[in-house]
């Protein structure tokens, strides 16, 4: 057990958080070693679909893995993107198992992050509807609604705790992973299932492309030829307890540009302070960070803002890249997504790669050529609609 006793919530003195092996299921795959292979060697998990726009195919971050079947769940839970979660949860079982047999009282909580949930099936629902002229019978609009999915993995898990979702669009899961900290530290629990889970979806193809925000090409964050972004969909979930050892949730910085509903601040000062605040949080130097995992979207305006806010907080630069050439952009899995192979790259010593060449337009970033190399500190930036930001400072113990 982590304490002797179940007492009333209190402040530790708890200084950061462990992060246990991720469980993904994300377009390089569904497997920690696959995946890696994958990120390290700069492989695309792009396709090209007609399915969401038929005018026009798109590149797609699909998943591929099967899905568990969710026809014996109860109703409310049906949805894909809780059938991506659960996948998920297949893969971290193990080593939430393990964790829970030999924590037999710890107190767990969940927290979730998503931008869509459920919204699919509603799209279906509504396609009925409009042909019919009723709703189909098994149509609950609880399945879409934005608690869902972490009700959804309380109930797979059997978890009694706490229990919420986060969905603040781009920075979701990555705010779930501060969340969980929060959480954490606070003396609410002793261990946090959280990350989160985005699903490709009609709302979300044609909203992006109501904005002129999607490429028909597989997107090249930061270079000249940058013209929007490519979808995509996961799942990405860790477990998070207050121990020490392993890979360790540092420290987080969170802001607000207020500036625009949609755009960020073109000055990236939002972004930099919120990077700024996280090594703060964490008691680390700029100079000591090896590598940084780029939000890179491939929009104009993201990717400006961004490389200004990188130039100023690392003038000596720092090795950095966006893995969203690989993905696309996964929306609210994204942030616990990216931390994942942040993660993996401390495991694994090697940097994932940056694929297109820079925009000379843009301030000069170190960016990565997937080097072997000792990673001991990551630092990942996750910002979104509205001006929110969040970046999450990864330190492996020593």
């Amino acid at each position: 057990m982590l304490r002797d006793s179940i007492t009333a919530p209190q402040t530790t003195a708890l200084q950061s958080c462990r992060l246990y092996p991720p469980a993904l299921v994300c377009p390089l795959g569904d497997n920690l070693d696959d995946i890696a292979q994958r990120l390290f060697a700069g492989q695309r998990g792009l396709r090209h679909s007609n399915a969401w726009r038929p005018e026009q195919p798109l590149p797609l971050g699909s998943v591929d893995t099967p899905l568990p079947d969710d026809s014996d769940w109860p109703a409310e839970h049906r949805s894909r993107n809780n059938r991506l979660l659960a996948a998920a949860l297949q893969r971290l079982a193990p080593t939430l198992d393990s964790w829970r047999a030999a924590n037999p009282a710890a107190r767990m909580g969940v927290v979730m992050g998503t931008s869509t949930s459920g919204i699919s099936e509603t799209e279906h629902a509504l396609k009925y509807r409009l042909a019919k002229g009723e709703w189909p019978d098994d149509f609950i609009y609880y399945r879409h609604e934005l608690g869902a999915p972490a009700d959804f993995v309380a109930w797979w898990c059997g978890v009694d705790g706490p229990a919420y979702t986060l969905s603040t669009a781009c920075t979701s899961s990555a705010r779930a992973l501060a969340s969980a900290s929060r959480l954490i530290k606070a003396g609410v629990c002793d261990a946090v299932i959280a990350g989160g889970a985005d699903s490709l979806c009609q709302l979300t193809v044609s909203g992006f492309s109501s904005l002129d925000a999607v490429s028909i090409d597989p997107c090249k964050p930061f270079s000249a030829a940058r013209s929007g972004i490519n979808l995509g969909e996961g799942a990405a979930l860790f477990l998070v307890t207050g121990e020490s050892g392993g890979i360790q949730l540092k420290g987080y910085g969170e802001t607000s540009d207020a500036h625009h509903i949609s755009a960020p601040r073109p000055d990236g000062s939002g972004a930099h302070d919120a990077m700024a605040a996280a090594l703060q949080m964490g008691g680390v130097e700029p100079s000591r960070v090896d590598y940084l995992n780029l939000h890179g979207t491939a929009t104009r305006q993201n990717d400006s803002m961004e490389a200004l806010a990188v130039a100023r907080l690392f003038p000596e630069g720092v090795p950095c890249s966006s893995t969203k050439s690989l993905t696309g952009h996964t929306l609210g899995a994204c942030g616990a997504l990216e931390a994942a192979f942040c993660w993996l790259a401390m495991a694994h010593g090697r940097l994932p790669p940056h694929l297109d060449t820079p925009d000379p337009e843009l301030p000069s970033l170190s960016y990565s050529q997937g080097e072997q190399r000792e990673v001991r500190r990551t630092l990942s930036n996750a910002f979104a609609f509205g001006g929110n930001n969040i970046a999450l400072l990864l330190e492996k113990a020593e």
